[in-house]
């Protein structure tokens, strides 16, 4: 009960609740400016943490997460172009329920379901967290080491159309975190006699420039001079009868297992959430030629599915320090920076923090009945007047400026251009940038684990399979690599026989 009253007091402070609501708004906001994604806020927004309280600075982190993906559904229904990559599936339905003048009841239906797929997910992050949890407190060095390969293994296979290209990303980030001098030796490697890298690559100046700089340089290439007209932007009125919402439960109910099965999954995603569920409902409808002709069905399950998967890419990360997607790596880093290192320890050493953080995510999953109103909705629907062009130069400031006090280092700046560089290469390549992430973030925790471990064996490497968990989460993570190289094998074989 003394644990429950300190979570309601911090959550509930005039910090929090005011970095719930603007971060919300902000979200709406960002997720509406086709260009910008969560995941470029959330990177932009790391460095401003450092002078924050850990608990706001999650507050805010939460908030942009889950405004910004109800906010992609603003121009995916508006103009057919989606927000954020994982309102690629309510284009389907929710623009052509805008041209047939529907577009403010396509709007509160995403609204509502965004609500609701982010509730759930939320909920499931309060109950399956603590568990999983508390299952890895018998876990040593070897089952972290296997834990952080099975991570960067399932990232690398999962993130991507190619495999191969999922785990070279992967292998680009553990060689990155071996940047600095050495945990456990006190050796410096890879430090070229600079003194700036004897503590190693920053890790939220290599994630604003991996992630912020790439969207900001795509923007420039579009070159956008116009907006959407002014006329095409009048919305009317619409409510949600009761009829409707008792057709849309069983929507939502389906959508949200779904969503939150998928987050998960490390690597899985929103938009897979979002395909899935739409193919879900389109299955489960008595009539499926309607969808793709502006079935409210289509959206409330994109949308809802798409949510449900905010929350749920936590509970791999909080409790095994394993993102489930990017943000979730993103918010990896948020705790790094204030000293908190994710895993099961987290949950006995800071429950203040961590039950906070889930009730935020609860809180501003609920923010979006507010925020997402009609008024609001249509406020945020007029930016989609704005230039694309006047958006490039106020993103590279804010970067600048971020990653410059972080250290007060020009070379961070530079360091910052690099990764942002190497982002957009990667990017064309159709490399995943997730892997690299993964790679920086894990590959440290792996290899101090591994080291541990045969310290303790005195240097007996069977000791990493002898344990029962250990050599289960080994032969998983061997699965997971082997799979996709048996799957193209097979193809080949089926190829050569056909021919």
């Amino acid at each position: 009960m003394d644990l429950l009253t300190q979570i309601a007091g911090s959550v509930f402070s005039l910090g929090s609740v005011a970095a719930m609501l603007g971060a919300s708004l902000l979200g709406v906001l960002i997720g509406a400016l086709p260009g910008l994604n969560p995941v470029m806020a959330i990177a932009l927004l790391l460095p401003l943490t450092y002078s924050m309280e850990p608990l706001i600075a999650l507050g805010m982190v939460a908030g942009i997460y889950n405004g910004s993906m109800y906010g992609g559904a603003i121009p995916a229904i508006l103009m057919r172009i989606p927000g954020t990559p994982a309102a690629i599936a309510t284009t389907f339905d929710g623009f052509p329920m805008t041209q047939r003048g529907e577009a403010a009841r396509a709007l509160k239906i995403a609204c509502w379901s965004s609500a609701i797929g982010g509730t759930a997910s939320a909920l499931a992050l309060m109950t399956m967290g603590p568990l999983l949890a508390r299952a890895t407190l018998h876990f040593g060095p070897a089952e972290y080491f296997w834990i952080a390969m099975f991570g960067m293994a399932s990232i690398g296979v999962l993130v991507g159309d190619d495999a191969l290209k999922g785990l070279m990303a992967a292998v680009l980030g553990l060689l990155l975190g071996t940047v600095g001098l050495d945990n456990l030796s006190g050796i410096p490697r890879f430090t070229f006699g600079e003194p700036w890298l004897l503590g190693g690559l920053d890790l939220v100046v290599i994630l604003v420039g991996l992630y912020a700089l790439p969207p900001v340089i795509a923007l420039a290439e579009q070159a956008d001079l116009k907006g959407l007209s002014a006329a095409a932007l009048k919305l009317g009125r619409a409510r949600l009868g009761w009829a409707e919402i008792k057709g849309l439960i069983p929507t939502w109910l389906r959508s949200s297992f779904i969503g939150i099965g998928v987050g998960i999954l490390p690597g899985a995603g929103g938009n897979i959430a979002a395909f899935l569920s739409y193919s879900a409902a389109k299955s489960a409808s008595p009539d499926p030629d309607s969808f793709g002709k502006g079935n409210p069905q289509g959206v409330a399950a994109a949308e809802c599915g798409n949510n449900a998967d905010n929350a749920a890419s936590m509970i791999p990360a909080l409790a095994l320090g394993i993102p489930g997607n990017v943000v979730a790596a993103l918010v990896l880093g948020a705790l790094l920076i204030h000293g908190l290192q994710p895993g099961p320890q987290l949950f006995h050493q800071n429950p203040a923090l961590v039950g906070g953080f889930m009730a935020q995510m609860l809180i501003t999953s609920l923010l979006i009945l507010l925020v997402g109103g009609a008024a609001a909705t249509r406020v945020f629907a007029q930016v989609q007047r704005l230039p694309g062009v006047l958006m490039v130069p106020m993103i590279l400031v804010l970067m600048a400026v971020g990653v410059y006090v972080i250290n007060g280092r020009v070379v961070d700046l530079w360091v910052m251009f690099a990764a942002g560089l190497a982002g957009y290469l990667l990017e064309k390549l159709a490399f995943p940038l997730a892997p690299v992430v993964l790679g920086l973030i894990l590959g440290p925790m792996a290899e101090q684990s591994v080291r541990r471990a045969l310290l303790i064996s005195r240097g007996d490497a069977t000791e990493l399979l002898t344990r029962p968990i250990s050599a289960v989460i080994a032969v998983a993570t061997l699965g997971l690599i082997l799979w996709p190289i048996l799957r193209a094998w097979q193809r080949r074989r089926q190829g050569a026989t056909a021919v």
